[in-house]
C-alpha cells in the first residue's frame, strides 16, 4: 500500500463518526436474546464474533448457544442510538437506564 494511501485511510478512520447505543444479539435457533451497549456500534459485531469464535466471551451463556449453534444462528440488531451532542456523563445514565428497559422488553440477559 503507498504511504499516501496509507495515510488517507488512517485520517479518515480518525474522522469518522462514533455512534454509541444499545444492541442485541438474538439466537434465532433458540430465540434468546442477550443486550448491551457500546460507545462504537460499528464495531461491537467485530469484537462479539472474535470473542466468540476464540471461545473467550465473558457471558457463559452466551459463548454456549453459541458453541451450540454456531455462528450462523446470530444476528446483531441495533435497538438504540444516542445522539452525539449529548455530554458523557449523560450519554452513560441513558445508555444504563435504556439497557434496563430493553432487557425486560426482550427479555434478554446483559452482556
Amino acid at each position: 500500500m503507498e504511504r499516501e494511501t496509507r495515510k488517507a485511510l488512517i485520517a479518515a478512520y480518525k474522522e469518522r463518526k462514533v455512534v454509541a447505543g444499545l444492541y442485541a444479539v438474538e439466537c434465532l435457533a433458540t430465540g434468546d436474546h442477550w443486550a448491551g451497549q457500546a460507545a462504537d456500534l460499528s464495531t461491537i459485531w467485530n469484537r462479539l464474533d472474535f470473542t466468540l469464535r476464540q471461545g473467550l466471551h465473558r457471558h457463559a451463556g452466551l459463548q454456549a448457544a453459541w458453541r451450540t449453534h454456531g455462528p450462523d444462528a446470530f444476528r446483531l440488531k441495533i435497538l438504540e442510538t444516542i445522539d452525539e451532542d449529548t455530554p458523557a456523563f449523560a450519554a452513560d445514565r441513558l445508555l444504563r437506564e435504556r439497557l434496563v428497559h430493553w432487557c425486560a422488553e426482550l427479555k434478554a440477559k446483559r452482556l
